[in-house]
């Protein structure tokens, strides 16, 4: 058909449909396809089923919470850790999407400016933020409250990362002592407020990535050394821990009820349900625990879907692990191997200690389960931590592993 004004012949413009599917063609030059070819697929779905199961599981804890912590009295208020929920969600998706297409070196610097600002803000928590059960994590915004130290761990995983990764290029730079200075002083901070479980997982974290950065062996045993020397100092000096330890491993036979309230009530909620559970909304259980919707809402997904799906959960965690595990293979790149191994350890770190707190393998540390219990700061963070993840592990699908060779030219 032409056009009989000019004699041309008439383009009739592409529908949405053909639109999208040019952009993601293997050939497309967008950014857009770029990414979403590079992009490990598998790993964002993974993450992107946890968020769901969240969903899903806040809503089963909120009328629980919201009894414990509101007036109950209407249907909207039983759901009201649900819906302001689905508010993060619907914030931190996008955050998790924008984050993964950035390129590794502007990632890697914002990571370095997130750090500073951070620590900073940690520092701040400890000294002048809101007192929240004899914590003081939080600094509050007037219409919303940020807790800092769910920030620094993305953050502080990849600076820990740049510098280790330095190594490779000079191996005289003194970057572990300098990992070192920079864990302490976030240690320290932490403990201030006090947050004894967010220092573990740093601590862990920044363990492995020594690890990962092939230290050696009599530097490992001095850091075996110098971390049992830490615990006792620990159990010696510091109040809080000495409190959760105790209370764990030595309880008072007096104050036993009292002290062992949440675990034990967490594990009653937890085999509330036996293998399948009680269906969504059935379990009752779960009315007399503390913390339902953030520290103990494993339990809740235990009574109401049962320890099938407690165990499904625990195999998405592993699952993307061992995802990244094996996509950092044959990574070459010192740098990227390092900070994707720290964010997916720190992320396997935090489940497995809410885990073992939820099944009373460990004393309470008031640690969220990643992606799935509620609360804005941890969801946001853990959503900037997945982005980083993916935008490390992205890969060409045309390139081997050195930069210069095509797939398939011999």
């Amino acid at each position: 058909m032409t056009d009989v004004r000019r004699n041309l012949p008439v383009v009739r413009s592409k529908g949405w449909r053909a639109k999208v599917e040019d952009k993601l063609s293997r050939g497309s030059n967008s950014s857009f396809g770029l990414w979403f070819w590079e992009i490990d697929r598998i790993l964002l779905l993974l993450a992107v089923l946890l968020i769901g199961i969240g969903l899903v599981a806040v809503a089963a804890a909120s009328p629980a919470s919201a009894v414990r912590y509101s007036d109950g009295d209407t249907q909207f208020a039983s759901m009201h850790y649900f819906w302001r929920q689905a508010v993060w969600v619907g914030l931190s998706v996008p955050v998790l999407l924008v984050v993964s297409m950035l390129p590794v070196s502007f990632a890697r610097r914002m990571a370095i400016v997130g750090t500073a600002v951070c620590i900073v803000l940690v520092a701040v928590a400890g000294f002048f933020g809101a007192e929240v059960n004899g914590a003081r994590r939080w600094i509050g915004f007037g219409f919303a409250s940020i807790q800092p130290s769910e920030f620094l761990k993305p953050f502080f995983i990849v600076t820990t990362a740049w510098l280790l990764s330095m190594r490779s290029k000079d191996a005289d730079l003194p970057v572990i002592p300098l990992t070192g200075v920079l864990t302490a002083v976030v240690a320290a901070l932490l403990m201030k407020q006090p947050d004894f479980g967010q220092t573990m997982v740093f601590g862990l974290v920044w363990i492995v990535l020594l690890m990962l950065a092939g230290i050696s062996t009599r530097a490992m045993g001095v850091l075996g050394g110098g971390a049992v020397a830490g615990v006792i100092a620990a159990y010696l000096f510091y109040d809080t821990a000495r409190t959760r330890i105790d209370s764990f491993l030595f309880p008072d036979p007096e104050k036993a009820a009292a002290e062992h309230y949440q675990t034990d009530m967490a594990h009653a909620v937890l085999t509330g349900g036996g293998a399948t559970g009680t269906g969504p909304g059935g379990g009752t259980v779960k009315f007399k625990l503390p913390e339902a919707h953030t520290d103990y809402i494993f339990s809740v997904v235990g009574e109401e879907f049962g320890l099938i799906a407690c165990i499904g959960i625990a195999i998405l965690y592993l699952a993307i692990i061992m995802r990244v595990l094996v996509k950092l293979l044959d990574e070459e790149d010192s740098f990227r191997m390092l900070a994707a191994a720290g964010l997916a350890a720190q992320f396997g770190i935090q489940a497995l200690i809410n885990m073992a707190v939820n099944t009373g393998l460990a004393p309470s540390k008031g640690m969220t389960l990643p992606f799935i219990s509620y609360g804005g700061s941890s969801m946001v963070a853990l959503s900037i931590g997945m982005g980083l993840l993916l935008a490390f592990t992205r890969r060409n699908p045309y390139l081997k592993r050195s930069p210069y060779t095509v797939r398939g030219s011999g």
